[in-house]
């Protein structure tokens, strides 16, 4: 016998029952899936915007550790500043020191018998320094940055006044002697440096031309090598010759 389904086809069940939904289920499914992701992907953005918001939370407490750090550490690193600044100055002065008591111990050792000075005068610079009490001098000391001598006396004749001059390059230290001047009285005029007043007294005291044989000279010796104060102003370095007929050597009648 021929089996016969008596069950109503809108009641069947299995593969060869009706759909009776359609695509309904499917576009739910996809709808939930989309909303799951998009859930998920929100969840983790907001993870992470609260994760930089944290490290920068961090980095900001991080910052403000080290510049209270810093603020406590100033005075000490103001302290080195002002340390190595006193450093710098205490050698710049150990630097331009010059030794004035060598230089006039061997100055008194190498002065002749037949000359003598009336007026000296030690400067580290042609505007003042160490060992200088007056006005910069003038002429030759202009043309010598650093220290220097000056000065003026006189000899029994030109020879020597020049024997002076190469005793004076046996100091130790010294570059060039300059000559400016070295003459003979005028006639009539060796002894007569009397005057009224101050100035006149001066004048007398530095004339040392008391016999017509007797040569007053002003000499500058330089200490080229010697470190030059940094209030020193650098004038060009010149040696320059005695006036012409002045240092000739002689007597005159």
């Amino acid at each position: 016998m021929r089996p016969v389904n008596l069950i109503p086809p809108e009641e069947r069940r299995g593969a060869s029952a009706p759909m009776r939904t359609g695509a309904t289920p499917y576009l739910l499914i996809g709808v939930l899936v989309l909303a799951l992701v998009g859930v998920t992907l929100l969840v983790l953005a907001g993870n992470k915007v609260s994760d930089s918001k944290a490290e920068v939370a961090k980095l900001k407490r991080e910052d403000a550790a080290v510049k209270a750090r810093a603020e406590e550490l100033a005075p000490f690193v103001q302290f080195q500043v002002m340390q190595e600044e006193r450093s710098q100055t205490i050698a710049s002065l150990a630097d331009s020191r010059f030794d004035w008591e060598r230089v006039m111990r061997e100055l008194s050792l190498i002065l002749p018998d037949d000359a003598w000075l009336v007026k000296l005068k030690a400067s580290a610079s042609p505007n003042g320094g160490e060992g200088e009490s007056g006005d910069s001098g003038g002429g030759l000391r202009a043309s010598v940055p650093g220290p220097a001598l000056e000065m003026k006396g006189c000899a029994a004749g030109q020879e020597s006044v020049a024997r002076f001059v190469t005793a004076l390059k046996d100091i130790d230290a010294v570059t060039r002697v300059g000559v400016e001047f070295s003459s003979l009285p005028e006639a009539g005029s060796a002894t007569s440096a009397a005057g009224s007043g101050e100035a006149a007294a001066e004048g007398a005291n530095e004339e040392c031309r008391t016999r017509k044989f007797i040569v007053q000279f002003n000499l500058v010796v330089a200490f080229d090598a010697a470190p030059v104060p940094e209030s020193a102003t650098a004038a060009p370095v010149a040696t320059e010759p005695p006036p012409e007929g002045e240092s000739e050597s002689g007597e005159e009648g």
